[in-house]
């Protein structure tokens, strides 16, 4: 092996956004181990890998909810590879449904894989990265970490719950005096499987609300922010807007949210069948990290160049949560 060769463990590789960052790591000449629960997904996923970046790819089968899963595969990453240099956690499972037509089981399970997955991939880099101390964690969080939605409660909810542990883990890096360097990406609307795979109790079949991007703008974001000494990383300004405009008016935002949060997030199209999607079960099949939205995603963010001079554009950002601001208060009169 290489001395330069670095190591990144992405969770969730097996498709969408975890799918893309394995190939954006490996791009960069990183040798890379992927986790998610299809162990056939992710053996293709390797070897295509492996084919097109000519990096070692370890596809290992772990559900993240399983925190002695994602420990045993920890230690199997640095048996067969190395030290891991990077843990990139993004495995996330989910329902569409109004909380009235969730179950205590549905709301636990979507919570230990999106929360406790991503704090189990922590525990799992951190107690390795403080013995060498060196090392990066990015944890993939959303604009709805900070601003909820309706029918996605199972999902905000863990991901404002891994905000919240992030930011007490950091301020204990930072005590401790460890150069383990612990990051978020906070995600706008991604063009992955998800929207077809998801629980869906709502009758139609769902999607993203606009603008959408393609799985390889986030991506890019990943990599930026294992690379970069950048505390959080807002990609896209819709995110931008949406963390801002709760900032100002989130009673506002409440009552637009009502009228118009569900009819933005469905189709007029019927689910062809209401099955329990991905939530307790791996969907078996060949699915990459596009989803079915090609046509309407976009290849590019200006986030991503705002981010690195954000003194300049605080203020347009600013002005942007303003805009929506207004918006709002136009469609309530």
């Amino acid at each position: 092996m290489s001395e330069t060769r670095r190591i990144a463990v992405i969770t969730g590789a097996g498709a969408g956004v975890g799918r893309a960052a394995a190939d954006e790591f490996a791009r960069h000449g990183y040798d890379v181990a992927l986790l998610s629960r299809d162990g056939e997904r992710l053996a293709r996923a390797a070897a295509q890998i492996k084919g097109a970046f000519g990096v070692r790819a370890l596809a290992m089968s772990t559900d993240v909810a399983d925190a002695r899963a994602v420990e045993a595969a920890a230690s199997h990453v640095e048996d067969t590879l190395g030290p891991i240099d990077v843990w990139v956690n993004v495995a996330m499972a989910t329902a569409f449904a109004p909380v009235s037509a969730l179950t205590a089981e549905e709301i636990e399970r979507g919570t230990r894989v999106t929360y406790l997955g991503q704090v189990h991939g922590m525990m799992a880099a951190l107690s390795r990265m403080r013995t060498r101390n060196r090392g990066t964690i990015v944890n993939v969080g959303s604009a709805l970490a900070y601003r909820s939605v309706p029918l996605q409660s199972v999902y905000c909810g863990a991901k404002f719950a891994i905000r919240g542990f992030t930011d007490s883990l950091r301020s204990e890096i930072i005590h401790d005096k460890l150069k383990v360097h612990l990051t978020v990406v906070e995600l706008p609307a991604i063009n992955t499987p998800q929207f077809d795979w998801a629980m869906n109790k709502t009758g139609k079949r769902a999607r993203p609300v606009a603008p959408i991007f393609q799985p390889e703008v986030a991506a890019r974001a990943i990599f930026f922010a294992a690379t970069h000494r950048r505390r959080e990383v807002w990609l896209g300004f819709s995110t931008v807007k949406a963390i801002l405009a709760n900032r100002i008016a989130p009673a506002l935002i409440d009552r637009y949210l009502a009228r118009a949060g569900y009819d933005g997030q469905l189709t007029d199209e019927p689910l062809e069948y209401n099955a329990a999607g991905n939530l307790f079960e791996a969907v078996p099949g060949d699915f990459g990290a596009h989803g079915r939205f090609d046509d309407a995603a976009r290849q590019h963010s200006w986030e991503m160049f705002t981010d690195r001079h954000r003194s300049f554009f605080w203020g347009l950002a600013s002005l942007g949560a303003v805009g929506l601001l207004r918006f709002v208060a136009k469609k309530r009169s």
